[in-house]
């Protein structure tokens, strides 16, 4: 039977690596931490935090990413690949026809704050906003009904999304995904020490919590930006039951 290959295209501080960690706990499913991170490094001007320690831990060439390991062999009837949808760049976007891609989103007035913790001038590019608004019309166009989270509606009822998500996908939907232990997980890239210290301390989906701080000034030309992209794809969403 052939593995079904999932791609989750994400934006960073979205609960993307929970939702990784939500798919990790199935037994049928293997997971993949953004395999395209090097590739993206490597091709494009962004400074990230431990880049060259990616660049060298990963296979950074593209095109060798889709062959050996988004369409190579697999011991799972599942794979899931956490990817980030701004890696998507300088690269044969034709495997696209040959996975399932599902999109993750959050309302950038909540992510943005967020980001700028990591990053220290964002930009529209590292919010994966306008590539996941490209992303979602391309697979249109490829004859697929890609599903659309957000991020919020996946906190609300994490139980009631992940399950119309499995209707989606055509798998079955177990309570396994909505728990999982603390700590580290094997599944990690490398990059974990720098991005993943909130999930590290959680065992399972946190409650949703509206921000309550004011927005800072200095991103609200870049939220302007996002906000046309996001409310494009938050209307397509998966709603919490």
């Amino acid at each position: 039977m052939p593995t079904l290959r999932i791609n989750l295209w994400c934006g960073p501080r979205n609960v993307s690596t929970a939702l990784m960690y939500a798919f990790a706990q199935r037994n049928d499913t293997r997971v993949l931490d953004e395999p395209l991170y090097a590739h993206y490094l490597s091709v494009s001007d962004a400074e990230h935090p431990g880049k060259q320690e990616v660049i060298d831990a990963m296979i950074s060439d593209g095109e060798r990413v889709i062959q050996e390991v988004i369409l190579g062999p697999c011991d799972r009837p599942l794979l899931v690949m956490k990817q980030m949808a701004h890696h998507l760049v300088a690269i044969d976007r034709g495997f696209l026809a040959k996975t399932v891609n599902v999109l993750l989103i959050r309302d950038p007035q909540q992510m943005l704050p967020s980001l700028a913790q990591n990053l220290t001038t964002p930009i529209l590019r590292d919010t994966g906003l306008a590539m996941q608004s490209e992303l979602y019309q391309q697979l249109i166009s490829l004859g697929q009904q890609p599903a659309v989270l957000d991020a919020k509606q996946v906190l609300l009822n994490p139980r009631s999304v992940l399950s119309q998500l499995c209707e989606h996908l055509a798998i079955p939907f177990t309570e396994k995904m909505l728990h999982w232990p603390a700590g580290p997980r094997p599944e990690d890239g490398i990059w974990a020490k720098y991005w993943y210290q909130n999930v590290h301390k959680s065992t399972g989906f946190e409650p949703y919590r509206e921000k309550n701080e004011p927005f800072p000034a200095r991103l609200l030309p870049l939220l302007e930006e996002c906000k046309p992209h996001y409310d494009l794809l938050a209307q397509v969403a998966i709603k919490a039951a």
